[in-house]
């Protein structure tokens, strides 16, 4: 089992839903991720995805796109980040992370290579969104085999032909886009996804964790009434860039949890 089967299990025996949060590694530099990262569980967040920056993130939003340039310029590497979660677990070995990104930098470091380092600096699960399922053999069967979570993004447009493939070598949770479009481009609605999460939910029996266009602790709690669980990014990242403190973040982050668990 891993924390991230451990999470879901314990937050269900609590009949709680999930709160989960996107932010950028190493955004707007290493000490301060690390300091907003670190205060992620006390604000209420029951899982932590952590952006892994690229050169060209074809499906993330200006927002995200910025906070990876801003962490590229200072100097941010896939090496940083898992330094970035082993110095993070450090001090807590229970709260789940998620890898976010894209194939290349993984690609490039040796598949072998990325779990070996990714496992040993406390990585429970991976997205990466430029890998469809028809590569699974690439990263995600090497990846369940580590001892990690393969979470596989689902769609508007992810029909019941094509439903099944998505599922098929998927661990962890699924991950509902719940809009059409790239990361903050618009808002979520409860009554359009609603019936979308219990299609997927009539196909599997991992949670459904509903992510994108998510910006306020109403919408959370809409969001996570209809699902598992919400997912936040680019609202937090939005906060960051603004250049607002660390405290200032874990506040706003705060609130969205506290919205997620009336859910």
């Amino acid at each position: 089992m891993t924390r991230i089967d451990a999470k879901f299990a314990e937050l269900n025996a609590a009949g709680k839903k999930a709160f989960v949060t996107y932010v950028m590694a190493g955004d707007p530099d290493y000490d301060t991720s690390l300091e907003v990262v670190k205060g992620l569980p006390g604000a209420g967040v029951d899982i932590i995805e952590l952006g892994l920056p690229f050169t060209d993130p074809m499906a993330d939003g200006p927002t995200i796109q910025l906070a990876g340039q801003r962490a590229l310029d200072g100097g941010m590497t896939l090496e940083k980040t898992l330094q970035l979660a082993a110095d993070f677990r450090k001090g807590d070995d229970t709260t789940p992370i998620v890898l976010m990104g894209y194939y290349n930098p993984i690609y490039n470091r040796g598949v072998d290579t990325f779990l070996a380092d990714a496992k040993a600096a406390g990585i429970d699960g991976l997205i990466v969104v430029d890998l469809p399922p028809e590569e699974d053999d690439e990263l995600c069967i090497p990846a369940q085999k580590a001892g990690l979570n393969f979470i596989r993004l689902a769609t508007p447009t992810t029909d019941d032909a094509r439903l099944p493939k998505v599922l098929q070598n998927t661990s962890g949770f699924v991950y509902y886009v719940s809009i059409t479009g790239i990361t903050g481009a618009a808002e979520a609605e409860a009554g359009n996804v609603g019936p979308e999460v219990a299609r997927i939910k009539a196909a599997t029996d991992l949670p459904i964790i509903v992510g994108f266009g998510i910006n306020t602790p109403e919408k959370a709690q809409n969001i996570a009434s209809i699902s598992d669980g919400a997912v936040v990014g680019s609202a937090i990242v939005s906060q960051i860039g603004a250049g607002k403190s660390p405290a200032e973040v874990l506040a706003f982050v705060k609130s969205l949890a506290d919205g997620a668990h009336k859910g």
